[in-house]
C-alpha cells in the first residue's frame, strides 16, 4: 500500500503539478500494520499458551504441536467420534500396599505409572486420567487417527513388555512384583470438555467407554493380561494375533459381546501359537454342548501351555455344565456377575 501511494503521488506530481503529503499517510499505514501484527501475535500466542498449558500433561509434545498448527482440530464441548479407549489396572494393589510404607508405595507406583505413561505418549495417545493405580487413555482424539484401534492395541502390548522389564528389576531389588490387566474397546464415544463452568476436563463418555472398563476387569476372571472387544478385534485381526475367549454379558449390559485375548503380533510366527488353534477347537465344542470333546481339547492346550488359565476355567465350566445341563435355549453366552 505504501509503494502504491508513493507511485500515485509521483504520477500526480508529474502530470498535474500537485504535491500530496507523503509522510502522514505512509506512517499511518505503517503504524496500523505494525499495531495489527503485534495484536495478532499477542492474542494468538496467548491462545497457544492456553492450549499448551491445558494439554501438556495429557498429550505428547508432537501432538500438541499439531494442534497448535490447526486449533480447529480441537473442538470443545462434546462431539461424537469413533475412538478407542484403553484401561489398565494393577492386580491386587490393595494387598500389596498394605505391606509397604507410604513412601515405598509412592515410589513404586510412580515408577510404574511413568513407564506406562511413556508408552501411551509413544503412540500419541491421550492420557485421560489416573484413577489411583489405574490408567485411562484414549486414541483418536483430539487429533484424528484413522488407525486408533491399532495404536491402542500396540500400546497395550508394549505396556506388557515394559512391565516385564520392571518385574525383573523389582524382583532383583526385593520389591513386590506388580501385574496388570488391560482392556481395549473401540466404538462411538462423546469427546470434549465435560464438567461444570468452574472446572472441567477433556475426556470421553459413553457406553463404549464403560465396556472398555468392564473388559479390563474381565482379565481377573480369565487370568489374562489384555482383553479386547470384538469391535476392536475386527479392526486389528489382520495384523495382531488374538484368540477368542468367550461371549459374555458384562455387568450392566444386556447384549452379549465377543471378547478376545490379545497375544502379540502376527510376525511372531505360527508355530509358537499352535495351541491357539487347539483352544478355539475346544471352544467350538463347548458352544455346541459337546462337553467331553471340549474338555479333551482344553487338556491338549494344557499339555502345550500348562499355565493357561482360560483352559482350566473351561474344563471346570464344562464339568459343571455336564452335571447340570443348560436349557435348550442356551446360547453359550456367559453372564458376568462382577465388574
Amino acid at each position: 500500500m505504501i509503494a502504491a501511494y508513493i507511485a500515485v503521488n509521483r504520477y500526480v506530481f508529474i502530470t498535474q503539478n500537485l504535491w500530496l503529503n507523503v509522510v502522514y499517510p505512509v506512517f499511518t499505514i505503517l503504524f496500523v500494520f505494525v499495531g495489527i501484527t503485534i495484536y495478532k501475535y499477542v492474542t494468538e500466542e496467548r491462545e497457544k499458551k492456553k492450549i499448551r498449558g491445558a494439554f501438556q500433561y495429557y498429550l505428547t509434545a508432537s501432538v500438541i504441536t499439531e494442534i497448535l498448527k490447526d486449533p480447529s482440530k480441537l473442538k470443545l464441548g462434546g462431539d461424537k467420534k469413533d475412538l478407542s479407549v484403553l484401561f489398565s489396572d494393577i492386580r491386587g494393589f490393595t494387598s500389596i500396599s498394605e505391606k509397604m510404607t507410604p513412601e515405598e508405595l509412592v515410589h513404586l507406583l510412580n515408577e510404574y505409572l511413568t513407564a506406562m505413561t511413556d508408552v501411551v505418549f509413544k503412540y500419541d495417545g491421550l492420557l485421560d486420567k489416573y484413577m489411583g493405580d489405574a490408567i485411562m487413555a484414549v486414541f483418536g482424539a483430539p487429533l484424528d487417527q484413522p488407525d486408533h484401534p491399532m495404536r491402542a492395541c500396540t500400546t497395550a502390548l508394549v505396556m506388557m513388555e515394559e512391565l516385564r522389564k520392571l518385574q525383573k528389576k523389582w524382583a532383583g531389588e526385593g520389591k513386590p512384583v506388580l501385574n496388570i490387566g488391560v482392556g481395549v474397546n473401540t466404538g462411538d464415544m462423546v469427546v470434549g470438555n465435560m464438567g461444570s463452568q468452574m472446572r472441567f476436563d477433556y475426556t470421553v463418555m459413553g457406553d463404549s467407554v464403560n465396556l472398555g472398563s468392564r473388559l479390563e476387569g474381565i482379565n481377573k476372571e480369565y487370568g489374562t493380561n489384555i482383553v479386547i472387544s470384538e469391535y476392536t478385534h475386527e479392526r486389528v485381526k489382520d495384523e495382531l494375533r488374538c484368540r477368542e475367549l468367550d461371549s459374555v454379558r458384562v455387568k450392566g449390559k444386556a447384549l452379549p459381546v465377543k471378547i478376545y485375548e490379545l497375544l502379540g503380533r502376527k510376525e511372531d510366527g505360527e508355530t509358537a501359537y499352535e495351541w491357539v488353534r487347539i483352544f478355539e477347537e475346544g471352544l467350538t465344542h463347548y458352544k455346541a454342548k459337546r462337553w467331553d470333546e471340549a474338555i479333551a481339547g482344553f487338556k491338549k492346550v494344557l499339555a502345550v501351555k500348562e499355565d493357561d488359565h482360560p483352559s482350566n476355567l473351561y474344563i471346570k465350566r464344562c464339568g459343571d455344565l455336564k452335571e447340570n445341563p443348560p436349557p435348550g435355549s442356551w446360547d453359550g453366552v456367559y453372564t458376568m456377575t462382577k465388574k
